[in-house]
């Protein structure tokens, strides 16, 4: 089964990365002013010469940046995307007679509305990625502020998702829950 967060891996790597290069660089320079490293003369100036690099260098130096904007770009939209993919499920009994096709965001609807329902839920967001062989099911629960997680948990595992393992015609279905609250307040009877 592939991760349910994709970028989680990529993310963690690059921000230790840049900032690794950041402390050095922070480091080097400190030491630098301090005069502990007598690497560079804080007279002499940053680059040699006031004449102008060759055009090429120029057009390499934009090309690069280009390059490095979008690379930032395509990294912030993976940012935004954090669900799972999804597939379409295709349903087979007998190939000669047809076959039934069905988007896996469409099956979780009902299920979705269901648990927006139940007490102590403020929001729910359900994805349902993998195919029908290795199926995957990630769930986002926003709690009410005077909502009981544990509640909510006992509702999904006993009623909630039987149902829905039964709706889609699987004997397991893996799970992943996260919880987060909200400052909401349920609705209180007087």
């Amino acid at each position: 089964m592939t991760s349910l967060n994709r970028p989680v891996r990529l993310n963690r790597w690059l921000l230790a990365v840049f900032g690794v290069l950041l402390v050095a660089a922070g480091v080097f320079a400190f030491a630098t002013h301090m005069r502990w490293l007598r690497v560079l003369d804080p007279g002499a100036p940053l680059v040699p010469g006031t004449a102008l690099p060759p055009t090429w260098v120029l057009y390499v130096v934009a090309g690069g940046a280009v390059v490095l904007g979008l690379l930032c770009l395509r990294w912030l939209l993976a940012q935004l995307v954090r669900r799972p993919k999804t597939h379409s499920w295709r349903y087979e009994t007998d190939p000669d007679r047809g076959r039934t096709e069905m988007a896996a965001d469409a099956a979780v609807v009902p299920f979705t509305e269901e648990l927006r329902a139940s007490e102590g839920v403020h929001a729910a967001r359900a994805t349902l990625a993998g195919s029908r062989a290795e199926p995957a099911l990630a769930l986002v629960v926003t709690v009410e502020q005077d909502g009981d997680p544990r509640r909510i948990r006992e509702r999904l595992t006993e009623e909630t998702l039987p149902r829905l393992r039964q709706a889609l015609d699987l004997d397991e279905l893996p799970v992943t829950i996260e919880f987060r609250f909200s400052t909401a307040r349920g609705a209180r009877t007087h």
